[in-house]
């Protein structure tokens, strides 16, 4: 019944199979500012256009954030078949890894074809075979793989996102639309726009519009927090995507691992003022997502309208250590992207240590001299206590400002 509504409301606004740009340009100015010296959507569609001309026959790198989710899975995976039109070869690839559930279950069900580059493996690379970077769903900032790019001088070419600006960006084509939900829908305007014609007899185009189809749901919060441009989107990728296809990877089961820090984040939690904040203590790498997951469990108490969950990650690859942390809140006058900026701060590049959008935010900070592996149980014990007490005095400044100092 709601795909019913989502294809009627799209027919009413786009009445023809490629949808005209001077009825994108209205949809687009009903929301504001598009974060960029564009004026309409009609604009960036002919300026992403002329860029991918530019650099037709090309190669390029298309740069994800370290742990990609389904909207920079999917989104990256449009771009690509966009480029491919202007016989752009690309290689979409990440530092981190894909630990949740559904990541895991998106990229095997679906094939998209994203690739682990960890730090050793990018130097390894010759990258005298690309000519541009692209990044989608990110600006460089959550990716180890960014400073190494710019060290190799490979020009930054796209960058689409809708997350808040985090700094001057170089880049020959710039989308940054804040008021979308999602990077996925700004993807599916693209191709709405005829970048790309989906056709449902390639088996190829029906996979990638059920990758954008849950980017674009996962992003919103299944939806409820989607605007317009989104619910626009959804409509328009439901004459494509596989339903049964997309249940499978939605219905992908957690793994003990992941419940077994649900429960401790249970077990640790301290309530003050309607928040809940739990240190979860030592992860490994790949277990990582199961952060955000007991953050989006934990905001689900009674009496409680936000969750902050974090831990300490132990990269073996690059032997580095890093305080990683999750908020979900559902309350509408907090601003998730100035909660963890102002808790957190910047580093000495003045590159913030997290951020957020609607509802959701993160953070992560390398120990620096105090990352590394140690043996001896009663030092790991010590180190987690400090950066444990650290972290809730940061936390507790905004959420309990009365309290001058946390006793343990």
């Amino acid at each position: 019944m709601t795909s019913d509504i989502l294809q009627a409301s799209y027919e009413s606004e786009f009445p023809t199979e490629t949808k005209s740009l001077e009825t994108l340009s209205e949809i687009s100015l009903l929301h504001g500012n598009n974060g960029n010296s564009y004026s309409s959507v009609r604009t960036i569609i002919e300026k992403l256009r002329q860029t991918l001309e530019n650099h037709r026959g090309e190669r390029q790198i298309i740069l994800t954030q370290d742990f990609p989710d389904p909207d920079a899975l999917s989104s990256a995976w449009a771009y690509q078949l966009i480029a491919q039109q202007y016989d752009i070869e690309s290689d979409i690839v990440y530092a981190g890894t894909l630990s949740h559930q559904e990541n895991i279950a998106l990229v095997r069900l679906t094939g998209v074809p994203a690739k682990r580059w960890t730090i050793q493996t990018f130097k390894e690379q010759d990258l005298s075979q690309y000519q541009g970077c692209v990044l989608v769903d990110g600006q460089g900032t959550n990716s180890q793989l960014f400073p190494l790019i710019k060290q190799a001088h490979l020009p930054v070419v796209v960058v689409i996102d809708h997350h808040s600006k985090q700094g001057d960006l170089q880049s020959e084509f710039i989308d940054i639309r804040t008021h979308v939900g999602s990077t996925a829908t700004l993807l599916t305007q693209y191709i709405q726009s005829g970048l790309l014609q989906f056709n449902t007899s390639n088996n190829i185009h029906i996979k990638c519009a059920t990758a954008l189809m849950h980017g674009v749901r996962s992003d919103t919060n299944q939806l409820k927090q989607a605007q317009e441009i989104d619910f626009l989107a959804a409509a328009y990728l439901s004459r494509f995507y596989d339903a049964q296809l997309l249940n499978s990877v939605l219905c992908s089961a957690r793994s003990r691992r992941v419940m077994d820090v649900i429960e401790r984040a249970l077990s640790k939690r301290m309530i003050k003022n309607n928040f809940t904040i739990a240190g979860v203590g030592y992860l490994r790498y790949e277990d990582r997502d199961a952060i955000p997951q007991a953050a989006d469990f934990l905001v689900t108490e009674e009496n409680i309208h936000t969750a902050v969950v974090y831990g300490i990650v132990h990269d073996e690859d690059d032997e580095r250590e890093l305080v990683i942390g999750s908020l979900r809140t559902n309350k509408l006058t907090l601003d998730p992207d100035e909660f963890i900026k102002e808790a957190f701060g910047q580093d000495s590049h003045g590159r913030f240590f997290g951020g957020g959008r609607y509802m959701a935010g993160g953070f992560e900070i390398p120990l620096g001299f105090l990352g590394g592996f140690n043996e001896k149980a009663d030092y790991a014990k010590l180190k987690w206590e400090v950066l444990d007490l650290q972290i809730k005095q940061k936390l507790l400044r905004l959420v309990n400002p009365d309290d001058d100092i946390l006793h343990r």
